[in-house]
């Protein structure tokens, strides 16, 4: 796998900007590498009320058992909940913490 360029902030701007929608060729391709995680531990987001509420949790990676919760934090906003799986994600990729609000 190609390794992140943690020094890219542009990218983590455009994304925490437009979590959804078309995003450029530079940002995408880290997009798929963030999202390229070996199944076992990959962070996914797990759908508590329909169109309604959100939560973050990591799969198993093994067949029949369950995604296991990181926290209890509910994310009512799906923008919100993205902007958390993708910090999650930027941190186990480069080590390194992001901060900020999505859309701020």
């Amino acid at each position: 796998m190609l390794p992140i360029d943690p020094a890219r902030k542009d990218l983590v701007e455009e994304f925490r900007q437009q979590p959804f929608g078309r995003h450029s060729p530079d940002l995408q391709l880290i997009l798929n590498r963030l999202r390229a995680e070996p199944l076992a531990g990959r962070y996914t987001l797990i759908t508590t009320q329909p169109k309604r509420e959100w939560m973050i949790a990591t799969m198993s990676g093994e067949r029949g058992k369950p995604p296991e919760l990181v926290s209890d934090m509910r994310y009512t906003d799906p923008a919100a909940a993205e902007w958390a799986i993708f910090k999650l994600r930027w941190l186990r990729a480069t080590g390194e913490t992001l901060t900020g609000e999505v859309g701020s």
